[in-house]
């Protein structure tokens, strides 16, 4: 019998189609967005393409390293001098949650769910934290991929709208001794930080890895062409897979509530950033950009693209990772004992 082919086997074409469609319309992270709309077309269409197996963690993998060599010696003494600003702008989006909490809670939802769906960041994190305080985890995780399909789809197109066009960079050079040792140690740490439980381990793990060797030895290295192109596309296809018809009838009224909170916390992300920026004389764009509601990779990506300050986006982004993992549960508990 001839043997059946994978689920998975039409996503990637389905995701390059929409990648080269975007491109061809000058999209903002057109690889990306072009693949993650067709994939989601297919699947409303009633084609329930799978994910490619192991396409999302190796599409961050790509990603993450190349973001990390960003991270020369000049770059990193900038963002540990500006470190109090980092924070603040990462306390300010990480109380943006409230506005969500209000409206959810507003709408009648319980306080557990209305809690964890309004956190910034760390999706599958905060669902597991659902189904342990009684929250309902599939409209936690329902909220989350809303987010993030916002994140997505709007803020790479404003922002690169908004701002005049900026030609690309010199390609910088590449250096294969250093990439055939900083991927597969990037690769290795990200299996032991998902081994000990750490977030979004495929990115922070390739990451830490690379910032570091080019902080530590001044590198001033980048990826050879192509590669960031290849990890928008497998990436795009990975999060297309998570959405289909059911999705999006799935609960309509609490969904146009994540909505509304999502684009009211950008507006006030971006009013935070003018009033941060302004106060210590950063730029405001990229603070902006950094105090976005989630998405590290799609709003790192956008910084590199319009060449703002990637560190700085990917700096704000991962402290506010850790703080809502780290204090999430915590400040729940509070809440809960409070009211009681």
């Amino acid at each position: 019998m001839p043997r059946e082919l994978p689920g998975w086997w039409a996503t990637p074409l389905v995701g390059a189609l929409g990648g080269w469609l975007a491109s061809l319309a000058n999209w903002p992270l057109p690889w990306m967005v072009g693949s993650l709309l067709a994939v989601i077309a297919v699947r409303c269409s009633g084609w329930l393409v799978k994910e490619v197996p192991r396409g999302r963690q190796t599409g961050q993998w790509l990603i993450a390293s190349a973001i990390g060599l960003h991270f020369t010696t000049e770059v990193m003494q900038q963002v540990l001098e500006h470190f109090g600003v980092i924070l603040a702008g990462a306390l300010g989006t990480l109380l943006l949650s409230l506005i969500g909490i209000f409206i959810l809670l507003r709408s009648g939802t319980d306080r557990a769910t209305a809690f964890f769906s309004s956190m910034p960041g760390g999706a599958s994190e905060m669902v597991n934290l659902a189904k342990r305080h009684d929250a309902q985890p599939a409209m936690v995780a329902a909220a989350h991929s809303m987010r993030l399909l916002l994140v997505v789809l709007i803020i790479p197109a404003v922002f690169t709208w908004s701002l005049p066009p900026v030609s690309p960079p010199p390609p910088a050079p590449v250096s294969w001794p250093w990439l055939a040792f900083l991927l597969p140690a990037g690769a290795l740490l990200a299996m032991l930080w998902k081994k000990l439980g750490q977030p979004n381990p495929w990115m922070l793990g390739p990451l830490t890895v690379c910032a570091a060797a080019s902080a530590l030895f001044d590198l001033h290295l980048g990826m050879p062409q192509g590669i960031g192109q290849l990890g928008q596309w497998l990436i795009g296809c990975s999060l297309g897979c998570h959405f289909d018809r059911a999705f999006f009838r799935s609960a309509p009224r609490f969904m146009l509530r994540i909505l509304l909170f999502t684009l009211l916390a950008m507006l006030a992300a971006a009013g935070l950033a003018e009033i941060l920026g302004w106060a210590a004389t950063l730029n405001q764009t990229s603070l902006m950009l950094g105090m976005m509601p989630g998405g590290i990779t799609e709003l790192c990506l956008t910084a590199e693209a319009l060449q703002l300050s990637v560190a700085l986006v990917t700096a704000l982004q991962v402290l506010r990772l850790f703080m809502v993992m780290f204090l999430a549960e915590p400040i729940y508990r509070l809440w809960q004992r409070a009211t009681l």
